[in-house]
This record gives structure tokens, C-alpha cells and sequence, in this order.
């Protein structure tokens, strides 16, 4: 089992309410209060997991300068009010920074007993 200290369980906190107003915002319709909460409780959030300074090297890294532009101009779109288009700079940027990580959360998956199963079916999967 993973340790954790008790600000990155506030952040694991934060991050899973940030995730949560931002489906919810996105299920009522694109609301634009719901999603601010959202995209300001991910943000800090993972500030909060990883820390104020890996986060700033997150984001800022050289080759992802393209991936933090649409993701936080996608952020500020939505705080302005205009959700659907911020929402859409935003999704767009969030792969672009976390593509790298998709392979790994793909393995994790393959583990989990139903939808193992599911992504190992000859159609889905990607290895012979």
C-alpha cells in the first residue's frame, strides 16, 4: 500500500471533487459555475499530490508549452464564460500533457478484473 502524507490526501481529495463538478458540469449542460470549480479544484488539487514545485515543472516544461496553453487558456475560457469552447481547449490540452501517461493507466486497467477482460478483446487490443 501506498503511503501517503496528509496533504496529498487532501489533494487526492480535491482532485476527485474537481473531477466530479467537472463531469457534473458537463452533464447539466455545460454550466460554467459548476466547471470553474471544477477546473480550480483539479488545478489545485494536483498541486496538492505532487507538490507546488514539480507542478510549476509540470507545466511549464519546455515541450509541453503547446499542452499548458490550450489546457489553462481552456481554463481561464471557462472562467470568462464561455464554457463549451474553454471545455474543448481544455480536453484538448489535458491529452497533450498527459498522453505520456495514457499507456501506463491503459496496463493499470488491464489488471482490473471486468474491464481487463474488456480491453483485452481482439478487437481492442493492440498487442498480438
Amino acid at each position: 500500500m501506498i503511503s501517503l502524507t496528509d496533504t496529498q490526501k487532501i489533494g487526492m481529495g480535491l482532485t476527485g471533487f474537481g473531477v466530479f463538478f467537472l463531469f457534473f458540469g458537463m452533464i447539466l449542460f455545460f454550466d460554467k459555475a459548476l466547471l470553474a470549480i471544477g477546473n480550480v479544484l483539479f488545478v489545485a488539487g494536483l498541486a496538492f499530490v505532487i507538490g507546488l514545485e514539480r507542478t510549476f515543472r509540470f507545466f511549464f516544461q519546455k515541450h509541453k508549452m503547446k499542452a499548458t496553453g490550450f489546457f489553462l487558456g481552456g481554463v481561464f475560457v471557462v472562467l470568462i464564460g464561455w464554457p463549451l469552447i474553454g471545455m474543448i481547449f481544455e480536453i484538448y490540452g489535458f491529452f497533450l500533457l498527459f498522453r505520456g501517461f495514457f499507456p501506463v493507466v491503459i496496463g493499470f486497467i488491464r489488471r482490473v478484473p471486468v474491464l481487463g477482460s474488456l480491453l483485452n478483446l481482439p478487437g481492442i487490443r493492440s498487442t498480438p
